[in-house]
């Protein structure tokens, strides 16, 4: 199985070349000013529209989708309030945009229609919403297809693939990874984004 490999976080015109380039099937830009790797300028993603996926907090699906229009994107990663989560994702998928949904590793979520889902770490216990560089247990997993995200790099990539339940891995799609492919907070390390790339295409089950 050849997984996706998304890199998130990118926020400089050489580190979104230097992901593209390695091969990197998706490539995640931050819009949320309080994250170290929010993108203050969208346009870095622009020459990588096919790839390119706007992750965003917002308190309601319009303003994912003005952001996403303004600036070409046909991938969203969005983190919306509960209550409207299921409304928010129709609304952008009916707008032609594929949508990437979190998933945190905790129990009574809802079931929704996204394309992907992103397997990630509880923000009840990171604090955050998004990318917290920690990893999870894998107790609650997606209804859907995912990309594992949540502390992986180029170093534990292999054994936290391995780790992912049996009865995962028919939904597994790929893997996404960002604060451990730094060299600074915002800034990628080339030498682990190209490795990460690698390890995640070479992937095959045991």
């Amino acid at each position: 199985m050849s997984l996706l490999a998304k890199v998130c976080g990118l926020t400089h015109p050489e580190d979104a070349a230097h992901a593209a380039g390695q091969g990197a099937d998706l490539l995640g830009f931050v819009c949320h000013a309080p994250s170290p790797r929010h993108c203050a300028d969208l346009a870095v993603a622009e020459p990588y529209l096919d790839r390119a996926v706007l992750v965003m907090v917002a308190d309601d699906a319009e303003a994912v989708l003005a952001t996403a229009r303004r600036h070409g994107f046909r991938r969203v990663q969005p983190y919306l309030p509960r209550a409207g989560r299921a409304a928010g994702v129709a609304l952008l998928r009916d707008a032609g945009l594929s949508v990437l949904l979190p998933w945190a590793d905790e129990p009574d979520q809802q079931a929704l229609d996204p394309d992907l889902y992103v397997w990630e770490c509880s923000p009840a216990r990171t604090g955050v919403p998004g990318g917290s560089g920690q990893g999870h247990a894998m107790t609650f997993p997606p209804p859907g297809a995912f990309l594992l995200a949540g502390g992986l790099g180029a170093d534990n990539l292999t054994a936290r693939l391995a780790a992912v339940p049996a009865g995962c891995l028919p939904l597994l799609r790929g893997a996404d990874a960002a604060s451990r492919l730094e060299a600074a907070p915002g800034r990628k390390d080339a030498a682990q984004v190209s490795a990460f790339i690698a390890t995640a295409h070479a992937w095959e089950p045991a």
